[in-house]
């Protein structure tokens, strides 16, 4: 790993390839957060990213090459179509950069293991945005699973009911391209699949289901996946891009033999249940947990990238690297297996898939 420590005092400065949707989600946290500065943008879309480097006065590039080769830089932002994730992480970390990547790293485990690969043998750190894992309510849930007081967990439940109409998808051609995107399981439900593995444990088998029930695209707009843990637990997975008229629940339920919990609200940002057997002092802090986030992406964004300072400084460890992020996106294309045979597919996948 990449043993030169940046500084405190110094800002971390940030390369950005991919101005389309989520990049605001970046610029608005770089903005405020004086350890970080953002020093260039890119997009293949000229005129995105002319209009992003004019917006907040950096240079701007359509070759991800030449801008790395004209301005330093510490780590490369990878905000690009999910497919094009590893191939932009690795020409970054061979030019010498730690990579922040967007969700999910990869659509393949093929692609994934190269991109940790190259940040391994170019000692630069591989950041894989999570940023769910940070919600107040989704943090005491964590805690709560981590002290056992749950005791054995019996069911897990996660449920994204959201809606993504037709002229989303229209918006940029990759959308809901098995090459370049997946679906609702590998797009907007990444990170409620990497909630209910990261919560419950390891996953011995899927089974799933999925459709694409009135979006003109390639992938899936809705599914369900049953899943067995490891530790015998059952959980479910219910996904759909069409709700009608608006986004009405994104959550997580746990049912344990000493505990009840169900984190909702559109985003897993509010304690809709919360009851234990014993009594803990976090129990005080439930009710300041809930967060009214402004779009389903919540706040995360903000304590992820403290964690990369913190990391860069050589204060702490990755939250989530690339391992972790590999994790969910094997669970995600064990269900894609599963969908496709009808078959039970048991984890962990062969590479090849």
């Amino acid at each position: 790993m990449n043993t030169s420590v940046i500084p405190a005092g110094r800002p971390i400065r940030l390369a950005l390839v991919g101005c389309g949707r989520i990049s605001r989600n970046h610029f608005d946290v770089i903005a405020r957060n004086p350890d970080l500065q953002l020093v260039s943008v890119c997009d293949l879309v000229r005129e995105r990213a002319e209009q992003a480097g004019t917006e907040f006065g950096v240079p701007a590039y359509t070759s991800l090459e030449q801008m790395l080769a004209e301005v330093p830089s510490d780590a490369v932002v990878v905000a690009t179509p999910s497919g094009l994730h590893p191939q932009h992480g690795i020409v970054a970390a061979r030019a010498g950069r730690h990579v922040i990547s967007e969700k999910p790293m990869a659509i393949s485990l093929a692609a994934a293991d190269a991109l940790v690969q190259a940040c391994d043998d170019h000692r630069v750190h591989l950041f894989v945005v999570k940023q769910n894992r940070l919600n107040p309510p989704i943090v005491l849930l964590k805690r709560a699973i981590d002290r056992g007081r749950f005791g054995r967990i019996y069911m897990a439940n996660c449920t994204v009911r959201w809606t993504r109409p037709q002229e989303y998808y229209d918006q940029a051609p990759w959308r809901g391209t098995w090459e370049f995107d997946g679906g609702a399981f590998m797009n907007q439900a990444s990170h409620y699949v990497d909630l209910i593995q990261w919560l419950v444990g390891p996953v011995e088998s899927v089974m799933a289901k999925t459709a694409t029930l009135a979006r003109r695209i390639e992938a899936e707009d809705s599914g369900v996946a049953v899943l067995k843990f490891r530790s015998g637990a059952i959980g479910t997975i219910e996904v759909t891009m069409l709700t009608f008229p608006r986004n009405l629940e994104g959550s997580i339920t746990i049912l344990g033999e000493k505990g009840s919990v169900k984190i909702g609200g559109t985003a897993v940002n509010k304690v809709e249940h919360w009851q234990f057997a014993d009594y803990d002092d976090d129990d005080k802090l439930v009710e300041q947990a809930a967060t009214s986030p402004p779009s389903v992406y919540g706040f995360g964004h903000e304590g992820y990238y403290r964690n990369v300072v913190a990391v860069l400084r050589g204060d702490a460890r990755p939250d989530t690297d690339g391992r972790a992020g590999r994790k969910s996106l094997e669970l995600i294309l064990g269900i894609y297996e599963s969908a496709k045979t009808g078959r039970d597919v048991p984890l962990p996948l062969r590479v090849n898939i």
